[in-house]
């Protein structure tokens, strides 16, 4: 259960990520350059995809009583994450989800 709750949280971030990124003003914030139109499309269809996913994930760790109710709490927690780095930290906020990758393994292996 804990795992899928990583890994919703993760699916959550990235998807706010990539839509996040799917438009051009913050892609240029982040890397200093104006997105291709089909990056831009690309980025925003990933990041609907990973929400979706998330979704899924959600409702494996809380069933499908709870799930969607829990997916709301972590899309929001993953975009107030986002909000608060992305200003600062454009780079950390995009590199983030790289960096937990290996931890959401590790807790796999482990078996969390």
């Amino acid at each position: 259960m804990a795992i899928a709750l990583l890994a919703g949280l993760w699916l959550a971030y990235v998807g706010m990520l990539a839509l996040c990124l799917g438009m051009e003003r913050h892609f240029k914030q982040v890397w200093q350059r104006s997105p291709r139109p089909a990056l831009r499309h690309g980025l925003r269809a990933g990041g609907w995809l990973a929400l979706v996913l998330s979704l899924l994930a959600s409702v494996a760790a809380w069933g499908w009583a709870m799930g969607p109710v829990g997916w709301f709490g972590l899309i929001s927690l993953a975009g107030f994450g986002l909000v608060l780095l992305l200003p600062y930290r454009p780079r950390l906020a995009a590199g983030l989800p790289l960096f937990a990758m290996p931890l959401m393994l590790l807790a796999w292996a482990v078996g969390l």
